[in-house]
């Protein structure tokens, strides 16, 4: 995976503890958590950043979608504080459960020969490969993935329930002889945490028609229910596992220099300054962008990995 020079390893930072997994392997990093950031004092929070900043570098903060609106403003404030681009709020749509596997993705990720801006970007990446759902008791306030009249009627019923994809495709069904949820098309583990209602569906049923190679269980992340809309259900997400597998995806795309911060990234967009490439004109002059000499950023691909070209262009680009 590379024998480049000793370096401090990117810091990959989640906003509570519930969202920092056990390490998957003995290489996956220790994830730093931004306990409380928009409770605490604006000086302690600003304080513990620059500290990470000054230790590794640079910092990914993965966010989830539920995370409180105060959370949020809060790093954005801070970043700005801090005057720098070595801080990436990156905030997914995945549920928090698929948040708490990509973090862990990154600290896997972080061990390895890549710079910051290309492990920020992996993670655009590999959130098209995560597969994150729920069994839910209702769906009448669910929000994030699309509900007929008829399924919000059906969770008036006692003992419905329903099995739900929000990433990547929305999926809704209700839990029956014959429901199923498309799952991935390659080898996955699945996740599994428990909420108010028995997980046996998702273990018994669902883990073996996605064929799971492994499935492990875990606490059910403090955003969830919120994320959901009820207290009644399980949530799980398949995910790649290995290493090998992860760091094999990232190295398979071209890597190219942000023509505005200048750090190494791969896809369109450098997650660290949020910069995108500069649109080229038929004589090959650059224009829509801050500094119009900049490198155009097309992807490309040393290999062909087993698990699609055209997946990983989508996920970039997308």
């Amino acid at each position: 995976m590379g024998d480049g020079e000793p370096r401090v390893p990117t810091a990959i930072a989640v906003t509570s503890a519930d969202l920092a997994l056990p390490p998957q392997d003995e290489r996956t990093l220790p994830a730093a958590v931004l306990q409380d950031v928009d409770r605490r004092p604006l000086d302690q929070v600003l304080a513990e950043l620059q500290g990470l900043v000054d230790q590794c570098g640079h910092v990914i903060v993965v966010l989830s979608q539920a995370v409180p609106k105060g959370v949020e403003r809060r790093l954005h404030t801070v970043r700005a504080l801090l005057e720098t681009d070595r801080v990436a709020l990156f905030r997914p749509p995945l549920p928090p459960l698929g948040i708490a596997v990509l973090a862990r993705q990154l600290r896997q990720l972080a061990s390895c020969d890549l710079g910051p801006g290309v492990l920020a970007s992996a993670g655009r990446l590999l959130t098209h490969y995560i597969h994150a759902g729920a069994l839910l008791g209702s769906v009448t306030r669910l929000d994030r993935v699309p509900v007929d009249l008829k399924a919000h009627a059906r969770s008036w019923v006692p003992g419905s329930q329903f099995g739900v994809v929000a990433h990547p495709e929305p999926q809704l069904v209700r839990i029956g002889p014959e429901a199923a949820l498309t799952g991935p098309e390659f080898g996955t583990s699945l996740l599994v945490a428990k909420g108010q209602l028995p997980s046996d569906w998702v273990t018994g049923t669902l883990a073996p028609a996605w064929r799971v190679q492994g499935l492990r269980e875990t606490e059910l992340p403090a955003e969830s229910p919120h994320w959901w809309g009820t207290g009644r259900l399980t949530e799980f997400c398949a995910y790649l596992p290995d290493l090998s597998v992860l760091y094999q995806l990232v190295a398979s795309v071209r890597q190219s220099a942000c023509h505005w911060c200048g750090i190494d990234v791969i896809g369109d967009r450098c997650v660290f300054c949020s910069a995108t490439p500069p649109v080229h004109d038929d004589h090959g002059g650059a224009s829509g962008g801050p500094r119009g000499g900049g490198r155009e950023r097309a992807l490309g691909h040393r290999r062909d990995p087993a698990l699609g070209r055209r997946r990983e262009r989508r996920a970039l680009t997308g």
